[in-house]
């Protein structure tokens, strides 16, 4: 495959200023695409060149395919970086790019459309002998179906939305009274969200803690894992913290996790970065949950224990090139990352408006990955991150300890942020003991 020369960085925000920064380092044109509510951004003066793509609506703007596709024409790109969020997994862009001779940095749509479907995905993962959780065999197409499936699951079971995410279409139920409501909530939420409808069950694994496998594969068949991260700090199935390795695990649990990701990756013949993600149990037996066909939010902590920049790998693996051997890959020491949101640190509000002091932490292994700045102003259209604080430290405490000082060091003034959330959890014993699961904050005070 020819090398690639300009990148169209379909996206915005911290994630496009992070590839803008790589892609340059790898002696290559970047070129940033913005909506009116970003035409003032600070990280498009970094690119080679920067599009106007639309309106501050989404819909008009970052997930607009024809924009998107002009924009790369009329810049000359031959590659487009997705990022997270937005096209990132959708499958009909990769497509569209592909008939215009645009290299999609990620994956084909085939593996996409495989994994996009949670249902089909679990029946792809049997196949592959990667431990699935108990569940319905695909969709539930109806209450009476899902009666019959939750005696056989045994309750409690979660209810899903295939094609969901972010916590959307989805219900606990535990017991058959409550089965009704929570197929048709269920499903109305589903068809709002995502428009598809289509629900599956699983067995309610309670109190689990969540755990992903970083992948990245090439052409040539070659899969890499970059470790684990433990992501089980998290509000109404969003992550909040972020940390690898995962202390969770026993070696040997951990080396099993690792191979059952690996295996699952070449199964699918996968390429690019991926992250599969799994539940595990208070035995410390793991399930898969579903794979994301995209980069992470959290991939900082990956590439903080293991030196590596996941971004460029991505572009050399989309280039054609042959990946290193595993042992290659040395992981050491621990990272934490902390998302920094536009919101109030108790009730999780958004909180947009104009920062009008913002001080970042430094120091030893402190990385701060933003683009946000004194005198911008948090638009109420998108995400309210604004930004992650990555930490690195040669155990979990001396991790710990580092990010509670950065964290003392950062100042954001003029709008709420999560950093005083954050702060109290780095002081937390419960945190502090690894003593959490995905429900700890469900019932954490503060």
């Amino acid at each position: 495959m020819a090398e690639i020369k300009r990148i169209l960085v379909a996206n915005r925000g911290e994630i496009a200023l992070r590839a803008i920064r790589t892609i340059k380092e790898m002696g290559k044109e970047a070129v940033a695409v913005y909506s009116t509510a970003d035409k003032d951004a600070s990280y498009l003066k970094l690119a080679d060149a920067a599009i106007c793509i639309g309106a501050a609506p989404s819909s008009q703007s970052y997930l607009n395919i024809p924009s998107i596709i002009a924009a790369c024409e009329i810049s000359g790109c031959d590659a487009v970086f997705p990022g997270y969020g937005f096209l990132s997994e959708n499958q009909h862009f990769v497509e569209i790019c592909t008939h215009h001779g645009i290299k999609f940095i990620g994956p084909t749509p085939e593996v996409m459309v495989m994994m996009s479907d949670k249902s089909k995905a679990k029946d792809v993962m049997i196949a592959a002998g990667v431990p699935v959780v108990p569940g319905s065999d695909g969709a539930i197409k109806d209450i009476a179906e899902a009666k019959v499936r939750a005696k056989e699951v045994g309750y409690p079971v979660i209810l899903k939305a295939a094609a969901g995410g972010g916590g959307r279409g989805m219900r606990v139920v535990e017991d058959e009274s409550y089965i009704e409501n929570a197929f048709l909530a269920a499903e109305a939420e589903a068809i709002g969200a995502f428009g598809d409808g289509t629900i599956y069950m699983e067995k309610f694994i309670k109190n689990p803690r969540h755990i992903e496998v970083q992948v990245i594969a090439d052409s040539h068949g070659n899969v890499l894992h970059i470790g684990e991260r433990d992501c089980s700090m998290q509000r109404r199935h969003q992550k909040l913290i972020e940390e690898s390795p995962a202390v969770a695990l026993t070696p040997e649990i951990r080396a099993e996790l690792h191979a059952s990701a690996v295996r699952a990756t070449k199964y699918i013949k996968y390429e690019g970065a991926g992250t599969f993600e799994y539940l595990l149990d208070a035995d410390k037996k793991f399930y898969f949950m579903e794979m994301n066909t995209r980069l992470q939010v959290e991939h900082t902590v990956s590439e903080m224990v293991s030196g590596l920049d996941l971004i460029e790998m991505m572009i050399r693996v989309a280039e054609g090139e042959a990946l290193p051997p595993q042992e290659s890959v040395v992981l050491s020491g621990h990272s934490i990352e902390c998302r920094i949101t536009a919101e109030d640190p108790i009730k999780f509000l958004p909180c947009p408006g104009k920062i009008t002091q913002w001080i970042s932490p430094g120091g030893r292994n402190v990385r701060v990955d933003t683009h946000a700045h004194g005198g911008y102003i948090v638009p109420p259209t998108y995400d309210s991150m604004i930004g992650k604080l990555i930490v690195y430290g040669t155990d979990r405490n001396d991790a710990i300890a580092r990010m509670h000082r950065a964290l003392s060091e950062f100042t954001i003034t003029g709008i709420k942020t999560t950093i005083p959330f954050h702060l109290k959890m780095m002081q937390n014993p419960d945190f502090i003991n690894n003593n959490f699961d995905t429900k700890y904050l469900e019932n954490y005070s503060g």
